[in-house]
């Protein structure tokens, strides 16, 4: 059973934007972010190689058309640091990341 969508109709309105041929297109920004880099760019600061499957927005749109589809604020990431740490960082929390070291960035 599908869980309900708990985001504001303002939210829904903009979630379509996912469905767009702009982002998800055969030359979709989507398709162009992961082609530029195919690696989790969170994975790389500690220095460990993983596939990127997710294109994530550095600063959140909601619901703002340019920075939607600003090349510059689209970042690679693996899904594990999609669903966990950009999720997080959404809802206003801080994410300690770590270099190849050990040591907080």
């Amino acid at each position: 059973m599908a869980r309900p969508d708990q985001r504001s109709a303002e939210a829904a309105e903009y979630r379509r934007w996912y469905k767009l041929a702009i982002w998800c297109g055969k030359h979709g920004l989507r398709e162009q972010q992961l082609m530029r880099q195919p690696l989790c760019e969170r994975c790389l600061v500690s220095e460990t190689v993983e596939p990127a499957t997710v294109v994530n927005h550095r600063i959140k749109h909601n619901g703002n058309w340019e920075l939607f589809i600003d090349p510059n604020n689209h970042e690679s990431l693996c899904k594990p640091h999609h669903d966990r740490d950009a999720q997080l960082e959404d809802k206003g929390k801080v994410v300690l990341q770590f270099d190849a070291s050990g040591w907080p960035l």
